[in-house]
């Protein structure tokens, strides 16, 4: 049975420019972001091939600027291409377009990522996003789910990315309500597999609309051709892969469809002999449609499962294993459907285009960041230096923490510790509401630190797909940027 590739939608370009090549780009920013914006800019202009100009209005910090302040002070030179404003000059870009015709838009709100905003991505990232592989997500001990309930987690792992919704059910008993609960699950949109040995339990299921069977080996593979759909074949024994051939025997010649999983041992019970299985199934059957249950792993191993799900769709990828059965049960494993969704895409692109898997799906990418971003300590220095206000920055580089404010910088690790400081110089400006916006930003800039992430104030740390977008406290912002390919 062959699989659909899944094509990504037409890509665009980072910011909907086919190429810089030949611009002549105006750029515009704040007093405190000039020294490193010019030297970033000197350096992608050498490699991309554009040229640029550098407006630096009187303010300190980019971030407070708005397009009707900007649009009052705004000098275009006569030869510009269109006009890049920071990311963080949020609103309405109306009063700019009466000053000027040239394109505007809004450049990323750290520019430390300003590689990312002109395209220096990995080659042929702009296809990312095509897959091959279909996931099957189990509802684990379904007849002791209400329909509602099973309904509701249905609904939350076709989001998540499943293809076909597999109805669990429990061995030693026969539930007597399957077909009704995959009737149900047909009628609202989903394909559905039952995973079962129970003949009775099958029968129903597939009469009610499921589509595949998990699983058939020799106890109920007699009463396989009644069924009328695909089946998946298991071995009788996955140690040995016993009765794996007899069962495909005679369910090919009975003609029942079939894909073959050699089953998926856990550590230190057979784990890496197990894989070997697959790669026996695929020189011994090398048309044959493949699954491979991968709970094994990533459920009954103490690690998260990102992981474990990558590396096992590789091996996927590579074997021509085209779908993966996967659950959601034990906490850490939590995001699996997710996880193996954005996994089927990163290695696809891999495989087909024979490039790493890196640098390409930063969602993928949760404990730690992709790459540790610093304005470096002189950078830091300068900034202290021309803080002419009293708001407070906080940074998180090279192993500290800074707090910084007009006469203020304070390093540290210790928050507490940091915050007795700053309350030594008496300032007038430490109200209630702002000490536990303070609190709260130094914990997040700690966190960051011990994980070595990237941190940016009044901004949501960087979990790859887990993140949640903050509301910001301190100022109105934009949604978080991401490349178009990560969309």
């Amino acid at each position: 049975m062959s699989r659909e590739v899944n094509e990504p939608p037409s890509p665009d370009s980072a910011a909907g420019v086919t190429s810089w090549s030949g611009e002549k780009i105006h750029f515009v920013t704040g007093r405190l972001a000039e020294h490193s914006l010019r030297a970033m800019l000197d350096e992608l202009a050498r490699e991309i091939g554009f040229q640029y100009s550098l407006d630096v209005l009187g303010i300190t910090v980019a971030a407070l600027m708005t397009p009707e302040w900007v649009a009052k002070r705004l000098e275009i030179p006569g030869d510009a291409t269109r006009v890049v404003l920071p990311g963080y000059c949020e609103g309405d870009l109306t009063p700019l377009q009466a000053v000027t015709k040239l394109p505007i838009e809004r450049g990323p709100r750290d520019l430390r990522m300003l590689p990312e905003f002109f395209g220096r991505r990995a080659q042929g990232a702009a296809e990312y996003g095509a897959y091959d592989i279909e996931i099957l997500a189990e509802i684990n001990h379904a007849p002791q789910l209400s329909l509602d309930e099973i309904l509701s987690e249905a609904a939350r792992l076709q989001a998540a990315g499943a293809n076909l919704i597999d109805v669990g059910c429990d061995p030693g008993q026969t539930w007597s309500e399957v077909g009704e609960v995959v009737r149900a699950l047909r009628e609202a949109g989903h394909r559905v597999s039952i995973d079962s040995l129970n003949v009775r339990e099958i029968a129903a299921a597939t009469a009610a609309g499921a589509e595949l069977v998990l699983s058939v080996n020799e106890t109920n593979r007699e009463a396989a051709p009644d069924w009328g759909c695909e089946v998946v074949v298991i071995p009788d024994d996955p140690a040995t892969l016993g009765g794996l051939d007899e069962t495909v025997e005679q369910l090919a010649v009975a003609g029942v469809p079939l894909r073959i999983d050699p089953v998926l041992s856990p550590i230190g019970f057979g784990f890496a002999a197990s894989l070997r299985g697959y790669f026996d199934v695929r020189e011994r059957y090398a048309d044959a449609e493949m699954m491979m249950g991968i709970g094994n792993l990533s459920e009954l191993t103490d690690v998260d499962s990102a992981g474990v799900n990558v590396i096992l769709l590789g091996i996927c990828q590579e074997l021509g294993i085209r779908s993966v059965l996967t659950t959601e049960v034990i906490n850490w494993a939590r995001s699996s459907v997710r996880e193996c969704d954005l996994a089927r895409r990163l290695v696809y692109h891999a495989v087909r285009n024979r490039v790493l898997p890196k640098h390409l799906e930063s969602r993928l990418v949760m404990l730690r960041d992709t790459a540790s971003l610093e304005h470096g300590r002189e950078d830091l220095r300068r900034l202290a230096a021309e803080i002419k206000d009293a708001n407070y920055r906080i940074f998180a580089e090279s192993d500290k923490l800074h707090l910084l404010s007009r006469d203020v910088h304070i390093e540290g690790r210790d928050p507490f510790e940091m915050f007795d400081e700053l309350l030594g110089t008496k300032p007038t400006n430490m109200d209630a509401g702002h000490a536990f916006y303070l609190g709260f930003e130094m914990a997040k800039a700690l966190t960051a630190l011990t994980l070595s992430k990237n941190y940016c104030q009044d901004e949501a740390l960087d979990w790859g797909h887990l993140t949640i977008e903050e509301k910001h406290h301190r100022l109105e912002r934009p949604p978080r940027q991401r490349p178009k390919s990560q969309e």
